[in-house]
């Protein structure tokens, strides 16, 4: 059996997913195609279910439930991980500033319109450049996600907002960012498959830690080994292997929160 696998060229992506992809593990016999594209792609492909398996911001999650289902494994889900609101020191911001995020459907904009719902000038930044055009002027404020978040203030930026932090405090459970989807027509028998598959990969990526790095960093825009370890560590955890209860209930809050029912979101 040949199935689709869209995700991330991110660093917590390529960890957990290397030893499926170059075939490290027994794959119960699916093969596995993956396509590369940034989050805010992947979260527009979801709305039409353009592939098989895909990575997904939670946000747009609550969008395309129609056409996957969650899988148990491969989260992004934490505590002190979540996106942050940055500004060069001087600006002051108001309702017309203009904010640049990550895409439209993450949960990071998501965020935004919990914390700072009348910044409504929001333009869509690949999540890489938003740094790059918060220093040129071209936007005021910018909404990091992933290693941005560790070289932000070595450029002189500040934060506004830890939209994580904010998060935990109302609602008290760990931010769910983004996980991995199966579209629904496929039977029960390879959703479970597919889980255990994506588990043992994980665990793998766990206890042979040095052996995705040669993929990982090929695949990691130039960044420095440090960052991408640090990457690794904050979004690769134990929810990655399993959701359990806690991080359920997390993604139930944000269903919850766009006034949406997450009764049917794994089969």
């Amino acid at each position: 059996m040949k199935l689709n696998f869209a995700f991330s060229t991110c660093p917590n992506d390529t960890f957990m997913f290397d030893a499926i992809i170059n075939k490290k593990i027994d794959t119960e016999g699916i093969e596995f195609f993956p396509i590369y594209a940034d989050i805010a792609k992947l979260n527009e492909w979801s709305l039409t279910a353009k592939y098989d398996i895909t990575k997904i911001s939670y946000n747009a999650f609550t969008f395309s439930s129609n056409n996957y289902f969650l899988l148990d494994s491969g989260s992004a889900l934490g505590y002190n991980c979540g996106p942050i609101l940055i500004k060069k020191n001087k600006t002051i911001l108001n309702k017309d500033s203009k904010i640049g995020i990550p895409g439209k459907y993450t949960t990071a904009n998501m965020l935004m319109d919990i914390c700072f719902p009348k910044f409504n000038n929001r333009t869509e930044v690949i999540f890489s450049e938003i740094e790059q055009q918060l220093l040129e002027n071209k936007i005021d404020a910018g909404l990091i996600i992933h290693e941005s978040r560790f070289s932000y203030m070595k450029k002189g930026l500040v934060p506004v907002k830890d939209l994580g932090e904010y998060w935990e405090e109302i609602v008290g459970l760990p931010i769910p960012l983004g996980g991995i989807v199966i579209k629904r027509k496929f039977s029960n028998a390879i959703y479970n498959k597919v889980n255990r598959i994506i588990k043992r990969s994980i665990q793998y990526a766990f206890d042979n830690p040095s052996s995705s790095m040669d993929y990982v960093i090929f695949h990691a825009q130039e960044m420095d080994i440090e960052t991408i370890k640090k990457h690794i560590n904050l979004y690769v955890n134990n929810f990655s292997i399993s959701l359990g209860k806690e991080g359920s209930e997390a993604i139930k809050k944000i269903f919850t929160l766009r006034g949406k029912s997450a009764k049917q979101i794994f089969p």
